[in-house]
């Protein structure tokens, strides 16, 4: 199944991935069949569960904070900062209109 350009461009801008070589957009299209699989499943009678462990008593555990105030050594690890803030992801940038990139999509 072909994926078309618009879902292309909304599934990039979602993800902040860049489909516009090949080996990307075979990737998506190889993930999107798998997923048609479960279309094939009978579920009827199931009831939608909130979670997989909903049949499971979940425990929360004390939260002992041990260290702190330790900004300065924590913001030496950022490969760009801002003030007091670190830049992330580092070298994201605006992914291209539809328009405006030549792909191996056109005609499709």
């Amino acid at each position: 199944q072909k994926v078309s350009r618009e879902v292309l461009e909304h599934l990039e801008h979602l993800a902040l991935v860049d489909f516009r070589d090949a080996e990307g957009v075979q990737r998506l299209q190889k993930a999107i069949q798998f997923a048609e699989q479960l279309q094939e499943v009978n579920t009827d009678g199931v009831e939608p569960m909130d979670s997989v462990l909903e049949d499971r008593c979940l425990y929360l555990r004390e939260d002992d904070v041990t260290e702190g105030n330790c900004t300065k050594e924590l913001l030496e690890n950022a490969r760009e900062k801002v003030e007091e803030y670190f830049v992330a992801p580092p070298g994201n940038i605006p992914l291209p209109k539809l328009g405006e990139r030549d792909t191996f999509l056109q005609g499709s």
